[in-house]
């Protein structure tokens, strides 16, 4: 930082570091042992909805690499797109398969970043359950680089547990990256992935 970005208040955003995310495996040991969460196997990416061919052939890059994956039984990744207008890339794996699945998540966020659409990219997730119907998602932030809790109460009323997600945030701050704005922990009701 300059002389004049200080006196003016200004700092440089955080670069996304896709690296954090082979973090995800180390710290769902410590979320299982804390608060008795396991991964569903279940992950997401999400990005600001793109159209147009060049984005098409990302996709499809992204389908063929995750197709030569001979582990993989289903469809690899599976396009969606939210109520609020953006869009997912989804890959379901087994639950006892997260590093698996981190890779599928480095592999979307590499392939779109190295397309030119890296600044579309959002936030990746990855899906735990407590097995009594608590759902919570590790949400990486793409643009931050780092990392929040997010756990919807059962129900369609869309609340978060709150108090879960602060034990959670304590219980992870050795693994990860967490994320100190707690205004940046957005919801992300209904993604898929969750």
């Amino acid at each position: 930082m300059g002389f004049w970005d200080t006196l003016f208040g200004r700092t440089k955003p955080a670069l996304p570091d896709l690296d954090q995310l082979f973090a995800l495996p180390s710290a769902a040991v410590t979320l299982q042992a804390a608060a008795g969460f396991t991964p569903t196997g279940r992950g997401a990416v999400c990005f600001a909805t793109v159209e147009g061919a060049a984005f098409e052939q990302t996709h499809r890059e992204v389908r063929d690499l995750l197709d030569a994956d001979t582990d993989r039984s289903g469809p690899p990744v599976e396009l969606t797109r939210d109520s609020y207008g953006y869009s997912w890339l989804v890959s379901r794996r087994t639950p006892d398969q997260l590093p698996d699945l981190v890779n599928d998540l480095h592999a979307v966020n590499s392939a779109m970043e190295a397309n030119g659409f890296g600044p579309q990219l959002l936030c990746s997730l990855a899906g735990f359950d407590d097995g009594a119907g608590r759902r919570l998602a590790l949400v990486y932030l793409y643009k931050r680089g780092t990392y929040y809790p997010f756990a919807p109460l059962p129900g369609q009323d869309r609340r978060r547990d709150n108090a879960l997600e602060i034990r959670v945030e304590a219980a992870l701050a050795g693994d990860l990256r967490v994320e100190q704005d707690l205004s940046r922990w957005f919801p992300v009701w209904g993604a898929p992935g969750l």
